[in-house]
């Protein structure tokens, strides 16, 4: 039997399109300050959930419209500007203690 979850498909939009973009969002590029603006863009775009089997959720993709696309991209610029304003990757380094 094929195992089926549920997937958040907006997550893996946000990351795809994050991957795309990151270059033009003139911020930093390391892991934290990606995942803080991924973040930001999901607590403010609408859930996707799609049940899926193994290696489907890419042929979910293109259900998605242009106004979605148009939508994370805002949200995304928004949390690179707030993210590269307020960094937090700096937060653990011992040289600040």
């Amino acid at each position: 039997m094929m195992e089926v979850k549920l997937t958040n498909l907006m997550e893996t939009l946000v990351q795809l399109k994050l991957d795309e973009v990151i270059d033009s969002l003139g911020c930093c590029k390391c892991e934290k300050c990606r995942m803080d603006i991924a973040s930001y863009a999901l607590n403010r775009l609408p859930q996707k959930y799609v049940v899926t089997t193994k290696g489907t959720v890419f042929s979910k993709l293109d259900t998605l419209s242009i106004q979605y696309e148009t939508d994370m991209l805002n949200v995304l610029f928004q949390g690179a500007k707030l993210v590269s304003e307020n960094p937090h990757h700096d937060d653990f380094d011992s040289d600040n203690t």
